[in-house]
Formats: C-alpha cells, structure tokens, sequence
C-alpha cells in the first residue's frame, strides 16, 4: 500500500480549510452556504439530521458535482460556499479536498463532524423514535 487512510487525511486536512461547528452554523445562515452531509443514511436515520442541511452520499459526491456527469445536482453549480461533513470529520476531510480538486470553491469542512455539531448544542432534527 503506497498511502493509508491517516496519511490521506493529513494530507487532506494540510490542503483544506476546516470550520468549527459554530462557525459553519453562523456561515450557513447567510443563504451563500450550503452545508453538505455526507454521510450513509442509515447514519441521517440513526443519529439525526442538521436541519435544512443538504445531503449527498459519500459515494455520489464526485457524480453530483460534476456537471458533465449523467448524476450532477444543479446545487453544486450555484456559485455557493459548501461545508461538509460527516460523522466525525475524516470523510468530509477527504471529501473537501476532492471537490476542492475538481474546482468547486470555495469548499471546507466541519472539524469533528456531525459529532461535533451535536456536541456543540447546534440545532439537530433527531429521528422519530420507534
């Protein structure tokens, strides 16, 4: 293996802006934000939502930003700023600093996550219990 996951995330992170919890919930009430969740969505069903949050998989990321890709999503062809996140931060590093390296800009991360948004008492819709 030429590059383990902690080295791809270092790199990530040295590349990459991150914002604190506080920060991307101040950024993302302005309306030039759009915070991304990239998570699975049994993790959206399991642990809750950030409301008004956008949602695009992990696995579809480079798909929906892309516009010459059958799956791109016109929300990433709307000249926003995008923060994404993820459980705790490591995805959404990796994921930054790929859509960053396909030329959306500008593009950062929340450091810790969704984790870290719960944490910090952000307005969280938690899932209906069952």
């Amino acid at each position: 293996m030429k590059k383990g996951y902690k080295q791809l995330i270092d790199e990530a992170n040295a590349a990459i802006k991150a914002v604190s919890p506080e920060e991307a919930h101040r950024l993302s009430q302005s309306g030039d934000v759009v915070l991304v969740d990239i998570r699975d969505p049994r993790e959206l069903d399991r642990e809750g939502r950030v409301p008004n949050a956008f949602h695009a998989p992990r696995g579809m990321l480079e798909f929906w930003i892309d516009p010459e890709s059958p799956y791109h999503k016109p929300i990433f062809a709307s000249g926003k700023t995008f923060i994404f996140f993820c459980a705790g931060g490591l995805r959404s590093a990796l994921a930054t600093k790929t859509a960053q390296d396909m030329g959306l800009e500008p593009v950062m991360h929340i450091e810790g996550g969704f984790g870290a948004w719960k944490k910090s008492g952000m307005p969280v819709d938690t899932p209906p219990v069952s």
